[in-house]
């Protein structure tokens, strides 16, 4: 089992990952909300630099963008366009309250809540999510890696799919794929990708 190495500062990680595409589930949910003809409110928990951030702005939709390193957030609000409707907040995912919002998106972020943390997070993500809201984000399977480091956390598939019940899943793709990581050392990943949707009123069970 390889352990990441002594990670880079988080302003040369923004630099290094600067001008990315918006990740692929963000694009299917908010897809998704186009062909409904919806749009309102939505989070993106740590958002980085804001590679997605600006993907919601651009859409139209207000937004919530949350992470806990300042640099982040100035380098957002320096590229956000003119006029978007862009608040945010300087916080750890542990101490965040959360809004309710139509789309919460959480690119790799919920993998690097500590263990005994995830489950309150993630009752706060469900909480926060309006009927007919979408999840959007990744999950670290327990053959990457990294598992075994105790800041992060992971799931095998049963687990992933007991925390999504009551969701309706639009996407649930497993990666599992020797590459690198943005320092350029090798590493095995083991992700998954979801989008879920929160069921309207009248579409949960009686």
């Amino acid at each position: 089992m390889s352990a990441p190495a002594a990670p880079l500062s988080w302003p040369e990680y923004y630099a290094k990952t600067e001008g990315r595409p918006p990740r692929p589930t963000l694009l299917a949910a908010l897809d998704a909300f186009d062909k409904e003809d919806r749009r309102g409110y939505a989070i993106d928990l740590g958002c980085g630099g804001g590679r997605d951030s600006l993907e919601i702005l651009k859409r139209g939709w207000e937004l919530l963008a949350i992470d806990r390193e300042l640099a982040g957030l100035e380098q957002l609000q320096e590229k956000a366009p003119q006029g978007s409707r862009l608040h945010t907040c300087c916080n750890t995912f542990e101490k965040m309250s959360l809004p309710p919002a139509l789309l919460i998106n959480a690119s790799f972020a919920l993998p690097l809540v500590e263990p005994e943390s995830f489950c309150k997070i993630w009752r706060k993500v469900t909480a926060a999510l309006l009927p007919g809201g979408r999840f959007a984000g990744q999950f670290f399977g327990v053959r990457d890696s990294w598992n075994g480091q105790k800041t992060l956390t992971f799931h095998d598939k049963e687990q992933l799919e007991s925390l999504l019940r009551g969701f309706e899943v639009e996407m649930l793709n497993e990666e599992e794929e020797d590459s690198v990581t943005v320092r350029g050392e090798a590493k095995h990943w083991h992700i998954f990708h979801v989008v879920a949707r929160n069921p309207d009123e009248e579409d949960r069970p009686q």
